[in-house]
């Protein structure tokens, strides 16, 4: 089972070098059923389309719209396969037997049919799926958020028997930041499940959540690799104990920090948001104040959404949007408030302004100015990860 991301296709050029490793790896006598991200920035483009024509896409629409996608991407790649002479075919999710619950824009993964796969992989082809994508029971189109077609790479690694799941990206495993954003980060040779989905939840780009939730609960070896690179990668596999430390910091831009005045206020708030198929990063409270997280990644009418609470909630809700959360992950680290110290005093240094703290298990979360993000990650990342 492999899975490349959009910037391994995002090209003409891309694909068929992408074609070229698979091929090599079918003609090496190994089965293959390859899911594929949309090419580069087609699902921004895509959603910009929709914002040209309504402020707030309904849900359904959107979903046909994006899934378009990563259904140019699959059909390319298995035509250069067959340009190397190597029998391919492509399937849509659903056509792969992708069955999510009914949440558009945000699904989740319920059931995988893959009887399909299986009967094309006996006739000796390689499959090409399209990820990020799949169908409700009642036969409507879905997609499973932003970095789904992880999760869709996993879910069929787990129905079809795969020995592991590879993740292709075009950075060589997971680091201990983004190194195009941190140049003294380093590669981590393994992690646990648990490590990485907080990572990924945190921000971390290279491996989506619900796929590294899906492959703990499934026993799927994840194994994050370079394509077409000589690099070893990151497994992510059982979790293991780990000497107490920071082991990663990640850096989740695009969130909204909305404060809430009363349990009624905040019922309300939590109500609207569900309408809107959103759910709270962070819930903090203490009975009468109360504070939600919201990452805007999958909120594609998030000013609508702001005037439908706003018109709820009245004075009893403040929103504070264009920030940036910078989260360190690490066995132990809330245990003790050095680790949390060291956070505050290295943002404080930054002169970058705090809107919120979060703190619990293994995460530490500060939640600062988007602008001063990428600088206040880098930061974090000196003072406990080294």
């Amino acid at each position: 089972m492999q899975k490349y991301g959009g910037s391994s296709v995002a090209s003409l050029a891309k694909v068929r070098r992408v074609a070229s490793l698979v091929a090599e790896r079918r003609r090496g006598g190994t089965d293959l059923v390859v899911v594929v991200s949309a090419m580069g920035d087609t699902t921004d483009e895509l959603l910009s389309l929709a914002k040209g024509v309504s402020r707030d896409p309904p849900r359904r629409e959107l979903d046909m719209l994006l899934t378009a996608g990563e259904r140019i991407s699959m059909a390319l790649l298995s035509m250069a396969l067959h340009e190397l002479g190597v029998p391919a075919i492509s399937f849509t999710g659903s056509q792969s037997g992708i069955l999510t619950d009914e949440s558009h824009s945000t699904a989740r993964i319920v059931e995988v049919r893959p009887g399909r796969i299986q009967e094309e992989l006996g006739h000796g082809k390689v499959v090409i799926v399209a990820g990020y994508q799949g169908v409700s029971r009642s036969r409507e189109v879905t997609t499973l958020g932003r970095g789904g077609s992880d999760t869709t790479a996993v879910a069929l690694a787990a129905a079809l028997g795969a020995e592991a799941c590879e993740i292709y990206s075009d950075v060589d495993g997971v680091w201990s930041a983004d190194p195009r954003l941190v140049r003294d980060a380093r590669k981590l040779d393994a992690l646990g499940y648990g490590e990485m989905q907080e990572l990924a939840r945190a921000g971390a780009k290279v491996l989506n959540a619900q796929a590294v939730d899906w492959a703990r609960q499934h026993g799927v070896v994840i194994h994050a690799l370079q394509t077409g690179g000589g690099g070893s990668g990151t497994r992510v596999a059982e979790d293991r104990p780990r000497a107490s430390g920071a082991v990663g910091v990640a850096l989740l831009e695009g969130v909204a920090l909305l404060r809430i005045e009363g349990g009624e206020g905040l019922g309300l708030a939590l109500e609207v948001l569900a309408g809107a198929g959103a759910a709270p990063h962070e819930l903090q409270g203490d009975g009468e104040r109360h504070a939600l997280w919201l990452s805007l990644e999958n909120l594609h009418g998030f000013s609508v959404l702001r005037e439908d609470l706003g018109r709820r909630l009245g004075q009893r809700l403040r929103v504070d949007d264009g920030l940036a959360a910078v989260s360190a992950v690490g066995n132990g680290l809330c245990d003790t408030a050095a680790p949390l110290r060291r956070a505050l005093t290295e943002v404080a240094s930054l002169g970058a302004p705090l809107r919120a703290v979060a703190a619990q298990g293994s995460r530490l979360s500060l939640l600062t100015s988007a602008a001063h993000g990428p600088e206040a990650l880098r930061r974090v990342h000196a003072a406990l990860v080294g």
